[in-house]
């Protein structure tokens, strides 16, 4: 990684609260700003991931991180921003692949299918894997209309 610190946007609901909470301690070593919510109260997911994606697309932040309980919706919502590429990751390798093969910059963990330990090691290795490029580029600039 370059010298620049990176700048991670994380956010959550209700059912991905409490992973968004460990994950902000863990990433002690990152420039983090938590979107919300700030209580596991019920929510709408997309109050929280459209803020995060926006933030990412803006280029004020690196990546960005959202939790829900699928992860499914918040990687519906972010992928609504034009620039955002949003992964919903259950394991390490998706985590790579999302990465090395579609650049993506926005990280979806699915809170009720994944350990607390697994969540941890699925965004390290995001956070860790480069881009591959080449083959992966001309795809990735055929994503946005």
């Amino acid at each position: 990684m370059s010298d620049t610190k990176i700048k991670i946007a994380i956010g959550a609901d209700h059912a991905g609260f409490e992973y968004k909470e460990i994950l902000k301690d863990f990433l002690q070593d990152y420039e983090v700003k938590d979107f919300g919510t700030h209580s596991e109260n019920s929510v709408d997911y997309p109050d929280f991931a459209h803020p995060v994606a926006a933030a990412v697309e803006n280029g004020e932040f690196t990546y960005g991180i959202l939790l829900c309980g699928s992860a499914n919706g918040v990687a519906i919502t972010a992928n609504k921003h034009q620039h955002i590429r949003a992964g919903l990751c259950w394991e390490n390798e998706v985590a790579s692949l999302v990465r090395k093969h579609n650049n993506a910059n926005v990280l979806c963990i699915p809170a009720r299918f994944v350990s607390e330990e697994l969540a941890k090691e699925i965004t390290t290795t995001f956070l860790t894997t480069e881009f591959e490029g080449g083959r992966h580029q001309n795809r990735v600039e055929k994503i946005s209309c």
